[in-house]
């Protein structure tokens, strides 16, 4: 079933968690099969659909994304920091040039239409983490990854990864993970970590 064009209003609405392809799936999955909302795009992190609120309401459609782990976001500086959540996962698991963002921010400026330091203060005020950790921390994420495969050498991960040496990734990822490299490499299936569960403030380690 989809709405009828009685009553039916078009709004773009902005989620939260979407961190994957699956997630586009799932959440356009979700919505469909309601019969009242009718899909017109879905990408990480916002869909536009078309909906009629004297059956369905936003309260409802929220409800349904919680249920799957998601969840709507109502606030502009909310989704502004989730747009850039979803702008660095892209780069870093799905772009050619990992290291860009520490090297150049202006990439998140042009792509979000705000100067950098902008958006480095609205994240670390929402989030209790700066945007530079945030950025390793999901660093250290694509690098588990590709440990996972098995396919290349650490060596080889590194440069892909943007750093200097070996040695600079390993401290790092000891850093972040609480754990060094060689001992992840032996348990690495217990220490993966689902991007939107990622700590939105520091922790420390030990």
């Amino acid at each position: 079933m989809q709405p009828s064009n009685l009553n039916t209003k078009q709004s773009t609405i902005h989620i939260r968690n979407m961190v994957c392809d699956s997630c586009v799936k799932v959440v356009r999955l979700e919505l469909e099969r309601t019969g009242f909302i009718k899909v017109d795009h879905v990408e990480l992190g916002k869909a536009i659909i078309s909906f009629n609120e004297q059956v369905i309401g936003f309260s409802l459609i929220d409800e349904i994304l919680k249920n799957s782990g998601f969840s709507l976001i109502d606030d502009r500086e909310d989704k502004l920091v989730e747009q850039i959540k979803q702008s660095v996962i892209q780069l870093i698991f799905f772009g050619n040039n990992t290291n860009t963002i520490l090297r150049n921010s202006d990439y998140l400026s042009q792509k979000l239409g705000e100067p950098y330091h902008v958006l480095s203060k609205m994240f670390s005020q929402k989030t209790n983490l700066t945007l530079e950790k945030y950025v390793i921390q999901i660093k250290m994420e694509k690098v588990k990854e590709l440990i996972s495969y098995g396919e290349l050498t650490l060596s080889e991960i590194a440069h892909m990864m943007g750093y200097s040496s070996v040695q600079y990734l390993s401290n790092q990822f000891k850093q972040v993970t609480g754990v060094n490299v060689n001992d992840y490499k032996k348990e690495f299936h217990k220490k993966r970590i689902p991007l939107n569960h990622l700590p939105d403030r520091e922790q420390e380690n030990g």
